[in-house]
């Protein structure tokens, strides 16, 4: 079975990542699918709306640290930064569904989506600093804007947890939706949207993002060139091996 499974319901486009042994981590295999759907779902005049979902109550765990030793290369080209690109270009509307868990991109590629609904469950964190890291996503430059210099700084240097309730009163999450009622809540809202005039949403979209384009590619790229910069440092290299190692060890 594929780890992100694509499923196109009229106007919307489902994108489930189903890594479950992994809690979704995504690899560089599933960040070049996870590319080719959002590309796809650019170019497809009959798809309105992107649904992002993680399978067996897990959002993404974030990156597959152990993928991404291996292969740490972050140009343009490369799989998680064609992703990015592709996600934060998307001129369709972008829902995320989170319930579970949202780590690392879990959180930072919310900051691309038009509207982020999650559970009361959901658990969200920026953790790169515990790794040697640096922000990608440009949420070095999202997050502030979102959110304010001082609330940026505290989730991104101390890299806590925190919680759906949290993210919605920060304004990182649009509705806190019951578990009982939050497939169907996600269902209903997504076809409501889908159901619009097509070329109102989009143009919608593109005046909400005006300003953002430039701005954004160029914060990613300075990310992806410190984050390739802070993987060769032995103290990143401690932090996420010591990651690997059993509690207690």
């Amino acid at each position: 079975m594929s780890r992100i499974e694509t499923v196109a319901d009229g106007a919307i486009l489902r994108v489930t990542l189903n890594r479950p042994e992994k809690k979704n981590a995504l690899d560089q295999a599933m960040y070049h699918a996870l590319a080719d759907a959002f590309e796809h779902a650019a170019h497809d005049p009959e798809i309105s709306l992107v649904l992002l979902r993680g399978g067996d109550g897990c959002f993404t765990a974030g990156n597959d640290l152990a993928d991404f030793l291996a292969s740490p290369s972050l140009c343009a080209n490369d799989p998680a930064p064609r992703f990015l690109s592709a996600l934060s270009q998307c001129p369709k509307i972008v829902i995320a569904a989170v319930d579970g868990l949202a780590i690392g991109i879990g959180t930072t590629l919310l900051l691309h989506c038009d509207l982020v609904l999650a559970t009361p469950a959901s658990r969200l964190q920026l953790p790169f600093i515990h790794l040697g890291l640096v922000p990608e996503a440009a949420s070095s430059l999202l997050l502030p804007r979102a959110i304010g210099h001082l609330r940026a700084s505290e989730l991104l240097l101390l890299g806590e947890p925190f919680s759906a309730q949290r993210g919605y009163e920060l304004g990182l999450i649009n509705r806190v939706i019951e578990p009982s009622i939050f497939a169907a809540s996600v269902n209903e809202i997504c076809k409501t949207i889908a159901g619009k005039s097509q070329s109102a949403l989009l143009a919608t979209k593109r005046l909400l993002k005006l300003g953002q384009g430039c701005d954004t590619g160029a914060r990613m790229q300075s990310e992806f060139t410190a984050f390739a910069a802070q993987l060769e440092t032995s103290e990143a290299k401690a932090a996420i091996l010591s990651f690997f190692e059993p509690q207690g060890a």
